[in-house]
């Protein structure tokens, strides 16, 4: 049944309870994202750090009164050029030694009484300085940020199957609730394992709320308001990274961050009590077969939009009736999940592809933001870049994809994005620093737009029926390559070469795995898994009108395409009219009788 063109009018269009529902929808955006990117307050390594001075490695002669502060630590700190005091070492004097001066024979020792942090950008402390994550201990900074990553890919799986079993709500619910309680448990951590399992436990339910969220909205749009309906969602995310760094200030230390980004959650939480808020997706109701649900579901959408005023009929009675048509042979509910793809063919082909320009398009950020910091060690200025670059990146996606089609600007995307990745690989070291800066910035802009589009593109080519997994797959793909990044540093930044190879290569091939993609700009999301395989790829350039195309061979005529839909409607239609009692019209009988042959050739012998 087209939901778009039959079920979506009758039931009050993008009306007032629509726009209601997806404004609220745009607020778990917010949170989750607040949550996301407060990890770059909790593992930001600070500045400038050093060993605490051990008094018990100087000779019993040392009176710490003689001396200043930055006297004493260079007697107890030895200095590394070009960077400072020495992170991970001290100065251990021989006992009975009176004499301070460089030419005593000193012996450098690992820290043994912790570290100073004199600084930290936003917090007073994090992770890092609370369990002390430098020098020896340093591999567990990124490996915290694979086991968050890792958390997310797992959410987006396992939430994912989940919103094509139980529904769009019943997802969101389940993974708001679970993914605040975890909040404010990361806040009573009392180690770094704990904090890390507490991490990894919350990054699966936020991914829940995320992809819950996301397909909700766009579900209850029309074709013309879905990319305007996404894009705010990316505005709310951006404004919260936007935010972040300024309550980072205000909290100074990690537990109160963590206790301020998990109120969102917990508001969102309210929800539960008030169903309107975030009502079933209708359309994943009718594309499951859930009949009552479904007819109550449109029957509250119209009601709430004004479509039904009270002094009059039912106007939907019609809609559900063919309903009722539609779904007459169907008995129970036909749930599905990412299996079915296996009998596929066209689905399967764009959620590789999703997949892999997603997969790209957040891994190869780390290669853009790691020649900032080359340009400049300064933490907020990379941060406030790659906000920036977002922001442009979703004001491009608006003013550009619906005009030149979702497939066109993904292909921009992946053009603009490689190419700035290649000349970066190969003339880095013969261009200026601020050439340098500019392509970066370019292609952190465009790897953005590459993986807002993506996102969207694969929401809105995969059937409603398994658009749960099928999404979650890409989203999936797309937090391994920001775990990919955390990879590299867990390596000490030592496959970094190989890692700008890859992902510059990938930029390359996706080009041309683009083009095998369908486009659906301005098109219905499709509902079932026949409708997925029957999306078409069409040219990438429209054809002048007044050419003429001759074919190279004989083509056959085309034959007869055969519906059982629409039999089996055809069929459904004419049982019911055939069992009613009263019918629009009676068919009149003869009430002479019938004369035989042999009695017409007697009348014809009498009149002769």
């Amino acid at each position: 049944m087209d939901y778009d063109a039959k079920v979506f009018p009758h039931s009050g269009g993008y009306g007032r309870y629509n726009r209601i529902v997806v404004t609220c929808s745009w607020f778990p955006s917010f949170a989750v994202m607040v949550n996301l990117f407060s990890d770059v307050f909790y593992t930001v390594i600070p500045d400038t750090y050093y060993c605490k001075p051990d008094p018990r490695l100087l000779p019993s002669s040392f009176h710490l009164s003689n001396f200043s502060k930055s006297a004493y630590l260079n007697l107890t700190v030895p200095w590394v050029n070009g960077t400072g005091l020495s992170h991970c070492e001290l100065y251990k004097y021989p006992p009975n030694s009176s004499d301070l001066s460089e030419s005593v024979p000193r012996e450098r020792v690992s820290c043994t009484r912790g570290w100073e942090y004199p600084h930290v950008s936003g917090l007073r402390s994090n992770f890092v300085t609370e369990w002390d994550l430098v020098c020896n201990d340093y591999w567990k900074i990124p490996f915290q940020h694979i086991c968050f990553m890792t958390g997310w890919i797992l959410g987006y799986i396992f939430i994912g199957s989940l919103c094509d079993w139980i529904g769009r709500r019943q997802s969101f619910l389940l993974s708001i609730s679970l993914s605040s309680l975890f909040g404010v448990a990361v806040c009573f951590s009392s180690s770094s394992v704990v904090f890390l399992l507490l991490r990894l436990s919350q990054g699966v339910m936020l991914a829940g709320v995320f992809l819950s969220s996301y397909i909700a909205r766009l579900e209850l749009c029309d074709p013309p308001r879905r990319l305007m309906v996404a894009m705010v969602g990316g505005f709310f995310a951006i404004f919260a990274e936007l935010l972040l760094p300024g309550v980072a200030v205000l909290c100074r230390d990690w537990p109160v961050l963590q206790a301020v980004t998990t109120l969102p959650l917990l508001l969102l939480v309210s929800y539960w009590c008030c169903a309107s808020l975030f009502p079933e997706s209708p359309r994943w109701l009718l594309a499951t077969a859930q009949i009552p649900q479904a007819k109550r579901s449109l029957q509250e959408f119209s009601t709430r939009n004004g479509v039904c005023l009270p002094d009059e009929l039912f106007p939907g009675e019609t809609l559900l009736s063919e309903v009722d048509s539609v779904f007459e042979d169907i008995c129970q509910p036909r749930y599905y999940s990412i299996l079915a793809l296996r009998r596929t063919r066209v689905i399967w082909k764009n959620c590789l592809i999703l997949s892999f320009t997603l997969l790209i398009g957040t891994g190869i950020q780390y290669c853009f933001t790691r020649n900032l910091h080359m340009y400049t060690t300064n933490f907020y200025f990379s941060y406030f870049v790659r906000v920036a670059t977002g922001a442009l990146a979703c004001v491009f996606i608006c003013f550009t994809v619906n005009h030149f089609g979702r497939r066109g600007m993904l292909l921009l995307s992946a053009i603009i994005t490689g190419l700035s990745s290649l000349l970066l690989l190969a003339l880095t070291q013969y261009l200026q620093g601020g050439l340098v800066m500019v392509l970066s910035i370019l292609g952190l802009l465009f790897s953005q737009a590459l993986a807002l589009l993506s996102v969207f593109f694969a929401c809105e080519v995969m059937p409603t029926v398994v658009r749960g997994g099928c999404l979650g797959l890409v989203l999936a793909a797309g937090c391994v390559g920001m775990a990919a990044s955390s990879l590299m540093e867990l390596q000490n930044n030592g496959g970094y070469f190989l890692h700008h190879v890859i992902f510059a290569s990938f930029a390359v091939l996706s080009v041309l795995s683009i083009m095998l993609l369908p486009e659906s700009k301005r098109k219905p999301l499709p509902d079932s898994i026949k409708e997925g395989e029957n999306q078409r790829r069409p040219p990438l350039f429209v054809s002048q009108p007044d050419r003429v195309s001759l074919p190279l061979l004989r083509q056959r005529p085309p034959l007869s395409e055969y519906n059982p839909d629409n039999y089996s409607r055809l069929v459904s239609a004419t049982r019911r009219m055939l069992t009613k009692d009263s019918l629009p019209y009676r068919i009149a009988m003869p009430t002479h009788r019938l004369l035989s042959d042999s009695e017409t050739q007697e009348q014809d012998r009498d009149a002769s």
